[in-house]
């Protein structure tokens, strides 16, 4: 055997927190502990290591004992290993350590780099195996030369012990799986239940956990970003070729690399004509594989569903990004400015509104506003929190300005608030988000909660698994065509409900009539509870109130040669929908028919509003593509059975020779043909 003379060693630390957390006597390299010797003597299993144990290389020594480790309930580590005359001459001793050995070294504080409180497992536990390189006949071997099973913490179970991350492996096959999975956009708990079913192991005793999954999926993504953009450039341009009508915009840096893109689709420009009008800028998501912020422009159409307008990639959350994402999003929509746009509190954006937008009525989502609330005022309110909450809510939904801004007084002594700076900020901000502010200003229902789980739940299914940065175009596509081929079939449903008359009044009729089933609701509503109201005119108009109050009320004023109504709750600015006051005034002046004006195109059924919309597109290019889309569902429509193809390419056979029959006094200039791209 060869010399081990400490003084010829040099000894090389793996692990540098290990130093002083773990003694291994220098001199002991054959001779151990009486307890330990006879441990070893006495076994005769070949699965516990033993004195003098022999292996060919180091790492199948440290296979072994990784196996032995496993069997007892803890991983191992690899801790130091030592070389003869210098680094780079040779190893000659290894070290193999319980995962829990040593102590976690304390970090230098940085007070400009945030610090990651994370507990570490390590206790200073002293089991390990030292093995030795030696030399017999001209072959090099390894063995043991000293070995501690005493641990200074509790060892896990079986059913525990596969969860330690030594333990956790992905095979090769597997990890192809799990990338064919996430390029489909299923999420990481579905991938887990496919894989547990495909091979047939109980639910959590895959050889990896969730998190795992979630790791790899990350490493998937951590590819070079530049080139990644240049595949995403590609598509975009590719889209362009197959469908004209596709918009994308993009913006370069100095080092001509990718810096902010923006895209939309034909059928997305088409909603905008018609449900552009209050629209959502959800820019509280990111792709995090790239770092990247992600802008989202939806609204809500006339059967109360989320339709999808654009949206953004940016390279920084700053003012100057924003207002370069509204802009290509403004190009995309031939210069429309929305009347009401709603986003997060964030200030950059407020600012690029202000900026590029200063026509609309910007305010704050108030369901993003609600989900903070738990971790702003749980622990500061206690058991009161449902009480105040509930209070929030009341004060929210109020009419008057006044009664808010002195409920809100009233809120804070009572609950005591007021040194908290939320609360502070909110009240700050109350125009952006309490309807007493936002009454006249027109909001499509999306301030409701039930349209912002609409508005997350498709937002969510490309978010939920991207791979590459080119394939998440694709990825929006396809929730894009989901969504619409969902909502065709809740429209069909919707279309072939009994519409149920409450009222027998001539207006809810007419209004049943022209109104998707999703309106006519919200006005039946409103018609049912006129029936409750009394008018009383007087010289400037009507007041109306309850018929159990005395006093209050609200002021209606009616032109009918005008064909003009409006109440002072403003409840159609708000919602599109008349109130229950204008239409007793309505009803108490003999009128049969809600006036045109007060039945919004955006609120009506397709078939009732396609006229309108004709009549007010006045640019060629609008009609055309207005034409195009209609063309396009026709076919979508056909295609579903064999007798609606037959009866479309009849029909559609007799009109396209009427059509070429029908003479063109002006021949159109070709410009006018020409689609207002954002990128030629």
């Amino acid at each position: 055997m060869m010399s081990e003379d400490p003084e010829h060693l040099l000894v090389v630390y793996d692990d540098h927190s290990d130093q002083r957390s773990l003694s291994l006597d220098e001199t002991s390299s054959t001779e151990e502990s009486p307890n330990e010797t006879k441990l070893s003597l006495e076994t005769t299993n070949d699965t516990i290591p033993y004195i003098g144990q022999r292996f060919a290389t180091h790492d199948t020594a440290y296979e072994f004992y990784s196996e032995f480790a496993k069997q007892c309930g803890f991983s191992i580590r690899r801790h130091r290993t030592e070389g003869k005359d210098g680094v780079g001459k040779g190893l000659t001793r290894r070290y193999f350590v319980c995962h829990r050995a040593g102590n976690t070294p304390v970090k230098t504080l940085n007070e400009n780099k945030p610090q990651r409180n994370r507990k570490s497992s390590r206790c200073g536990c002293q089991a390990y195996m030292r093995i030795s390189k030696t030399t017999e006949l001209g072959a090099p071997e390894w063995r043991v030369t000293g070995f501690s099973n005493h641990h200074n913490h509790e060892l896990l179970e079986p059913n525990q012990v596969r969860f330690l991350p030594a333990y956790r492996t992905i095979s090769d096959v597997d990890k192809n799986r799990i990338l064919m999975f996430a390029k489909t956009g299923i999420s990481v708990q579905q991938m887990m239940r496919l894989l547990e079913l495909e091979k047939c192991v109980e639910p959590g005793y895959l050889p990896f956990t969730e998190k795992d999954v979630r790791n790899l999926i990350q490493s998937f993504r951590k590819v070079d970003l530049e080139d990644e953009s240049i595949d995403l450039l590609r598509m975009c341009r590719n889209i362009k070729d197959k469908d004209p009508n596709f918009r994308f915009e993009f913006k370069l840096d100095a080092n001509g690399r990718l810096e902010n893109i923006a895209w939309s689709y034909a059928s997305s420009v088409q909603s905008y004509e018609v449900f552009g009008d209050a629209v959502v800028f959800d820019t509280t998501h990111r792709l995090n594989a790239f770092d990247m912020p992600l802008g989202i422009w939806v609204g809500m159409n006339n059967y109360g569903m989320p339709c999808f307008f654009g949206c953004a990639l940016l390279r920084e959350e700053n003012l100057k990004s924003y207002s370069w994402a509204l802009k290509a999003f403004l190009a995309f929509m031939n210069g429309k400015v929305p009347q009401t746009i709603l986003t997060d509190q964030t200030l950059c954006v407020r600012e690029a509104i202000a900026a590029e937008m200063p026509a609309a009525k910007h305010a704050y989502c108030i369901w993003l506003i609600v989900a903070k609330f738990p971790s702003w005022f749980n622990a500061v309110l206690g058991e009161r929190y449902n009480e105040w909450k509930n209070e929030f809510y009341r004060l929210y939904n109020l009419e008057s300005i006044e009664d808010f801004e002195m409920g809100w007084r009233d809120m804070v002594n009572l609950f005591g608030l007021h040194t908290n700076r939320h609360i502070n900020t909110l009240f700050a901000s109350r125009s952006l988000w309490a309807l007493p502010y936002l009454r006249s200003h027109f909001f499509a229902g999306m301030t409701t909660a039930g349209h912002s789980k609409a508005i997350n739940a498709f937002i969510q299914r490309f978010l939920s698994a991207q791979t590459r940065l080119a394939h998440f175009i694709e990825q929006v596509a396809v929730a894009v065509d989901f969504k619409d081929q969902a909502g065709e079939q809740q429209t069909m449903q919707q279309n072939l409900q009994n519409i149920c008359l409450k009222t027998g009044a001539p207006m809810e009729s007419h209004a049943a009539s022209i109104l998707t089933p999703f309106a006519f609701s919200k006005l039946q509503e409103q018609l049912v509870m006129a029936a409750h109201y009394a008018s009383f005119q007087l010289e400037d108009g009507f007041l109306v109130r309850h018929h159990t109050k005395l006093e209050g009320g609200r002021k209606v004023y009616w032109v009918p040669r005008e064909g003009h109504i409006s109440c002072s709750c403003h409840h159609f600015e708000f919602s599109g929908i008349l109130c229950r006051h204008a239409l007793r005034v309505l009803s108490t002046g003999n009128c049969f028919q809600i006036p045109e004006r007060y039945m919004p195109l955006r609120w009506r059924r397709v078939n009732a509003s396609v006229k309108v919309f004709q009549n007010s597109l006045s640019d060629h290019g609008e009609r055309v593509r207005l034409l195009e889309g209609m063309v396009s569902n026709l076919v979508a429509e056909s295609a579903k059975s064999k007798d609606r193809l037959d009866m479309a390419m009849e029909h559609v056979s007799v009109l396209l020779e009427r059509i070429r029959e029908h003479p063109i006094p002006v021949p159109v200039p070709a410009s006018r043909y020409a689609r207002n791209d954002v990128f030629t």
